[in-house]
């Protein structure tokens, strides 16, 4: 191995994935439309451009994680859950009356302190404490569900408040919680769950079900959103100057539009703690971002019997075709039929109204368990293929292919089977369709072939489904990659082909273009949220920020929103005190 090579290797697995340069994804090539399913284990045959498994799989790995669902802010998912006995909400408001309408309560009080005033500046003000003396119901709407916007975040409430996608009434919060909660009054339901800076829950009757205290707090100087007056909850309308629907997005600068998205509203601000009115802003960005990342915000616990999806092509066939070519970051509600509508509706009351038992399987840590296996590994065949170069000799290619090969085999390595050999002198890849196949079935064998597969929801044959097609897919590539290592002569103990017999004097280059091809394509098509970060990553001092509602500017990140590190310490005179 040359010397340079070898410092190379050294290195690449010494630093960190952080510092990876990586190529656009967006310039990579699409998938055919031929579909890989059943038990076709044809290593050429990719999946259909329809097919969703893939991301009904993601979507249920990124339940209740603020990073994913800032990112995808149009939520596809209505879930029922539960907030357990015992667990301590909060609500900031003008005064110390309990609520006689239906309200909202931050999950974290630093999202809560936001809306805290008192009705004089010596007052101080009022923030409830407002503790689950029983288990409330929700349901869950994924995705930035409490982001004011019309183009998409809000799609899933309007079906269930309006029965139609409404967008002209983003901004009418006091009448969607009240139609929401109308709605409920029939059901077992006692509030929805959100997300915007932070995880929020739209209670519908502070008479039941909580045990209401009211704190006198130290009150912060005016600037923030305030002051006065009842209905101080995160992600509502305000109360005091300004009347019912004042937003927290109008005590930003006024809204400019992207040029290429008149629809968008991205209020333009900051989020640089010192751009902000005051600490009530970055504070509750802060807390949010506790809840970034697996397990998420874990005092909502959801019940994944019941998940219902709009990526669930039998239950809304009708956004088949709206989806149809477009990126998953534009996938909205708008087209779906009222027929879909009436039944995805109807489903989730069906499901409120019982609790299925299920089948026990703990799909979260299933999914979750899939991600941790392959996400480093393919981000490291992701970030050696970024080292190849035109330029390089074929030695240089020869040891960045064999590299690449150590990982795929690490990968495939439990599924190898000892009978698997390629035949000599034949272009047929059959040989390598049971090691493909028990790869793509490890997780889901037993499910699917025992009598544990009857006891299945629907909810749970559908995220069976998006764990057959992810792991399916991943194996399909991974395995295809393998094979052509094995016949470029890459494990010479193993095969020796024409390559190996010429000495091995052969340029890898044709081979290297196409993993990378493939393993870009894969890892565009998997879109998994744990490859979404700052690099490099952000000092101590520094947050690793994503754009979200209400400060997203307008000449940035509309289209698809990207991390990038911004400071989260100010002087104490800039938060406001």
């Amino acid at each position: 191995m040359l010397p340079t090579m070898k410092r190379f290797v050294g290195l690449f697995l010494a630093f960190t994935l952080l510092e990876a340069a990586q190529i656009p994804l967006e310039a990579l090539p699409t998938f055919n439309l031929e579909k890989n399913d059943g038990d076709n284990w044809d290593i050429s045959i990719a999946p259909g451009e329809n097919v969703t498994g893939h991301l009904v799989f993601e979507t249920v790995n990124s339940l209740m994680q603020h990073w994913p669902n800032t990112r995808y802010r149009n939520g596809h998912s209505i879930v029922p859950g539960v907030v357990p006995s015992g667990t301590v909400l909060y609500h900031g408001r003008g005064d110390a009356n309990t609520p006689t309408n239906p309200e909202w309560l931050a999950t974290d009080p630093e999202h809560s302190y936001m809306f805290c005033r008192g009705q004089t500046a010596d007052s101080g003000c009022w923030q409830l404490m407002v503790t689950a003396i029983r288990p409330l119901k929700v349901l869950y709407l994924d995705g930035s569900a409490a982001a004011k916007m019309p183009d998409g975040a809000m799609d899933s409430q309007d079906i269930l408040a309006y029965g139609k996608v409404v967008p002209e009434k983003y901004r009418g919060e006091r009448e969607r919680i009240k139609y929401l909660c109308d709605w409920t009054k029939d059901l077992d339901v006692d509030g929805f769950v959100r997300m915007e800076m932070d995880f929020e829950i739209m209670l519908c009757d502070f008479t039941k079900g909580v045990l209401v205290e009211a704190i006198n707090l130290r009150s912060r100087p005016r600037g923030g959103p305030g002051p006065g007056g009842p209905g101080r909850g995160p992600g509502g309308p305000g109360g005091g100057p300004g009347g019912p629907d004042r937003h927290l997005e109008e005590l930003l600068p006024p809204p400019e539009i992207h040029p290429h998205h008149d629809s968008s509203y991205t209020p333009k601000a900051h989020i640089n703690s010192s751009a902000l009115p005051n600490m009530g802003f970055s504070e509750s960005i802060n807390s949010g971002s506790w809840h970034r990342y697996y397990p998420g915000e874990t005092r909502i616990q959801l019940d994944l019997t019941r998940l219902v999806s709009f990526y669930d092509t039998d239950l809304v066939p009708s956004l088949v075709a709206e989806r149809y070519g477009k990126e998953r970051i534009r996938h909205r509600l708008l087209g779906i039929s009222p027929e879909d509508i009436q039944t995805v509706v109807r489903k989730v009351e069906e499901l409120t109204a019982v609790s299925e038992a299920g089948s026990g399987i703990d799909w979260a840590t299933l999914i979750r368990l899939i991600v941790k296996r392959y996400s480093e590994r393919l981000e490291m065949v992701q970030y050696i293929l970024n080292s190849t170069n035109p330029a390089n000799s074929a030695a240089e290619n020869k040891v960045l292919a064999e590299n690449i090969q150590v990982q795929l085999t690490a990968m495939l390595q439990p599924y190898m089977l000892f009978t698997i050999k390629p035949p000599q002198n034949s272009t047929s890849t059959n040989w390598v369709s049971p090691m493909y196949e028990l790869c793509a079935t490890t997780y889901t064998n037993y499910i699917t072939t025992s009598s544990l597969h009857s006891r299945l929801t629907a909810s749970e044959d559908l995220i069976l489904d998006g764990v057959q097609k992810t792991t399916k897919e991943i194996c399909r590539v991974v395995t295809g990659m393998w094979v052509d290592g094995i016949m470029s002569g890459l494990e010479p103990d193993f095969y020796k082909s024409s390559a190996t017999e010429n000495d091995g004097n052969v340029d890898l280059a044709p081979l290297l273009n196409s993993w990378k091809e493939r393993i870009f394509g894969l890892m565009k098509w998997l879109d998994w949220s744990v490859w979404l970060k700052c690099r490099p990553a952000c000092g101590f001092e520094e947050m690793c920020y994503l754009p979200m509602w209400p400060f997203r500017r307008g000449s940035e990140d509309s289209d698809d929103p990207q991390p990038r590190c911004e400071r989260r310490m100010a002087p104490l005179e800039a938060q406001g005190f």
